[in-house]
């Protein structure tokens, strides 16, 4: 059993099967703005924000209309999502003031994303909120002092490796879910692997700290 002031999760691949979504939308952007597929296969990565791809492939002039278009695709896919398992129960279970969302989308992506899903954060940090995103730990430690924990009694959830950097740069305690990438992938970056959030389970409290369990 651990004891946490918190639970942080990332939302694509953690809480929400939005991976097809996202590479139909990549998809259709880089053919768009006709950019160099090998060169976007080396840049890209899950869990990194947007603007932060996007200004590593084209001009300074033509990030923001750029990121603003990706976000447009993504959120015109957003009827097309559905929560991945676990994650209903989970969030149910948790005191609003223990518990938040932390995303590399963009703020009117992740709400869209959430809506379509049925989950309302009682907190949300998304790109908008930090000036440098993933693996840099300002998300993770924006939440943390958002929600008035210490980082270190914090146990954040994510499908990512550059998550998961996040996360352990920030002093939290990491839960790595396979959704997205191999065990062997995630598990150099995390304190813990599972295959999905059905391993979770949380005692109920009516406000943090809380009490979970997580299940091999």
């Amino acid at each position: 059993m651990i004891t946490a002031q918190a639970l942080l999760f990332d939302m694509d691949g953690t809480l929400v099967d939005s991976g097809p979504a996202i590479e139909a939308s990549w998809a259709q952007w880089v053919q768009e703005y006709r950019i160099d597929r090998d060169r976007f296969t080396q840049v890209v990565g899950h869990g990194i924000p947007a603007r932060q791809i996007a200004a590593q492939l084209l001009p300074a002039d033509r990030v923001a209309e750029a990121t603003q278009r990706l976000e447009q695709l993504e959120i015109d896919r957003a009827p097309d999502l559905r929560v991945l398992p676990g994650t209903r129960e989970l969030l149910a279970s948790l005191p609003d003031d223990a518990w938040a969302i932390v995303t590399s989308c963009t703020r009117p992506l992740a709400q869209a994303r959430a809506k379509a899903v049925g989950i309302d954060p009682p907190l949300l940090i998304t790109a908008d909120d930090v000036t440098a995103g993933k693996p840099d730990p300002e998300p993770y430690l924006l939440a943390a002092r958002r929600l008035d924990a210490d980082p270190a009694r914090c146990v954040v959830f994510e499908d990512a490796p550059a998550g998961l950097a996040s996360a352990r740069a920030a002093g939290a305690r990491t839960v790595a879910v396979t959704t997205t990438a191999a065990a062997d992938e995630l598990r150099p970056h995390a304190d813990t692997v599972v295959a999905d959030l059905g391993h979770i389970d949380c005692a109920p409290a009516a406000h943090p700290p809380v009490e979970i369990d997580i299940r091999p």
